[in-house]
């Protein structure tokens, strides 16, 4: 009985230690800070080889304030393509310190041709097609998240 009550108090403990850290930590959330305004998403992160891979293939629709943001955990230089892809997809490549590097507009789906990022880039961010153009979103704009924030 002893030993239950000690793992029911460590398992409340752990619980009440995590909840404030989650509060302050909403990955779900990202915003991009442009000439014309700010832009929040709604996003999903992936941020393993697994999960990368897999990203928006089969998907049918997307919403237009929603995203995926790929976290591939340090700069690189990346290559994407819409293989199994069913919607137009933006991709925003974003560096480590939260700056769009460039923007590939309406991607076209399942094309397997690659699509580069111009340099190295932490942070990938695909949004509907055409959103980023009809936002004003463009290279040298900057974006919030609690990852880029921690990336710096």
């Amino acid at each position: 009985m002893l030993h239950q009550f000690r793992a029911l108090a460590v398992a409340a403990t752990m619980v009440a230690v995590s909840l404030p850290l989650a509060a302050c930590s909403d990955e779900a959330k990202l915003t991009i800070h442009s000439a014309n305004g700010e832009h929040t998403f709604n996003i999903e992160v992936v941020d393993t080889a697994e999960s990368r891979a897999q990203g928006l293939m089969y998907r049918q629709e997307l919403a237009p304030d929603a995203g995926m943001l790929f976290d591939f955990l340090d700069d690189r230089e990346v290559s994407f393509w819409m293989r199994n892809t069913f919607i137009p997809l933006d991709m925003i490549f974003i560096t480590g310190e939260g700056v769009v590097k460039n923007i590939h507009v309406n991607a076209r789906p399942h094309d397997p041709t690659g699509i580069p990022s111009d340099g190295p880039v932490q942070f990938v961010l695909e949004i509907p097609g055409g959103r980023s153009v009809e936002l004003g979103i463009e290279a040298g704009d900057t974006v919030t998240h609690p990852r880029i924030e921690a990336s710096k």
